[in-house]
């Protein structure tokens, strides 16, 4: 299948607009390109919709994660069709005046995103730290 570059710029426009929400703590922001039945995964926790996403993401803006920020690094772009797309990210919780995050604040993240009448949105998302905790 032949990747179509526009395909590729507005599927990579949703993940970075995702990022860009959290460098400004904003949570409704963040879930604008989640479809409303959308599911996130992330360690101990799933969420199954855009509305369960915003809650959480908006309880961690307004406290354990005010303030940061997000770096983000695409690892790959793959097109399953014409109308799905799984990117694969990099992205590191950045503290205030940071530019780069350590290992342990990193994870590798999955996205699946549709092709929809009104562009591309976020169907999926899964993340995994990049370095699991240490021994205990």
């Amino acid at each position: 299948m032949a990747i179509n570059k526009s395909d590729e710029t507005a599927v990579l426009a949703v993940v970075k607009g995702v990022h860009d929400a959290w460098n400004k703590n904003d949570a409704d922001l963040f879930v604008a390109d989640y479809l409303d039945d959308a599911s996130a995964t992330l360690p101990g926790s799933y969420m199954e919709s855009r509305g369960e996403i915003q809650g959480s993401i908006g309880f961690l803006f307004s406290g354990p994660m005010k303030g940061t920020g997000a770096s983000e690094k695409v690892r790959s772009v793959r097109f399953v069709n014409d109308e799905t797309a799984v990117v694969v990210t990099e992205t590191g919780v950045l503290l205030p005046g940071e530019s780069e995050a350590p290992p342990q604040r990193t994870s590798y993240a999955t996205w699946v995103l549709a092709k929809r009448d009104d562009g591309w949105k976020i169907a999926a998302y899964c993340n995994s730290p990049m370095i699991g905790p240490g021994p205990q």
